[in-house]
């Protein structure tokens, strides 16, 4: 009698325990604890995760971290499953912006690999790079066709930029600006290392011509093997 009553006892516990973990709402996941974040919100990562009002018995920090990082502003992400009151705390690493591009009216971030990043605040210390509208018959580029070279290229012009000055983008000259003499400069869209020659034939080909009072309007250096000029009197 006394094991059974023991038995009967420890069921009823178990039982009343169990009943207390399902049925008290600390146990279901109604916020998260973020860690790291700079740009995104809690209540925005939260919705990144798809566990609301999810038992804690059934949260899987894998899918959980699967479902985090399919979401471009997020570049690595760690889950932690405690107790309450913080059941669920992520660390989140964001994708650093490294230049706003603008097309169409529309601003987006892009990292250092390319990858478009929405925009959510404004940085002016960021390089500004915009669609060429005067080349409206060209095939419109959006975030999506750039990649990592594109961007080192651009972070490379930078260097020589008019103070305040931003770049355009044309489908197929590339890279450009309006420089100081008021000369259109189109550089491609290279990587660092190559936009780098590039720079150097440009500093030569400005002596060249400056010195000898040519009247430039463009200059096409998108091909460093075969850079050209056309004058003011072409156009």
């Amino acid at each position: 009698m006394r094991w059974r009553i023991t038995s009967g006892v420890l069921f009823l516990l178990f039982g009343a325990l169990l009943l207390m973990f399902l049925s008290n709402d600390i146990f279901y996941v109604q916020a998260i604890e973020v860690r790291g974040n700079t740009f995104l919100e809690r209540e925005e990562v939260f919705a990144y995760t798809d566990i609301a009002d999810l038992h804690m018995f059934w949260l899987d920090p894998e899918q959980i971290r699967e479902n985090v990082l399919g979401y471009p502003s997020v570049a690595d992400v760690t889950v932690e499953i405690g107790w309450p009151p913080n059941l669920l705390t992520l660390h989140v690493q964001e994708r650093q912006p490294a230049v706003v591009w603008s097309a169409g009216g529309e601003e987006s971030w892009l990292d250092i690999q390319g990858r478009e990043i929405q925009k959510r605040s404004e940085m002016p210390n960021l390089l500004h790079i915009r669609m060429a509208q005067e080349y409206q018959g060209e095939a419109q580029a959006s975030a999506v066709d750039f990649d990592a070279d594109f961007v080192l290229g651009a972070l490379r012009l930078s260097d020589i930029l008019p103070e305040g000055e931003g770049l355009r983008y044309h489908p197929a000259y590339g890279l450009g600006w309006a420089n100081e003499l008021g000369w259109e400069i189109w550089m491609g869209s290279d990587g660092s290392q190559l936009m780098s020659e590039k720079i150097k034939i440009y500093n030569a080909l400005l002596r060249y011509l400056t010195s000898r009072a040519i009247d430039v309007a463009e200059l096409n250096i998108a091909n460093p093997d075969a850079p050209f000029y056309r004058l003011i009197w072409e156009l």
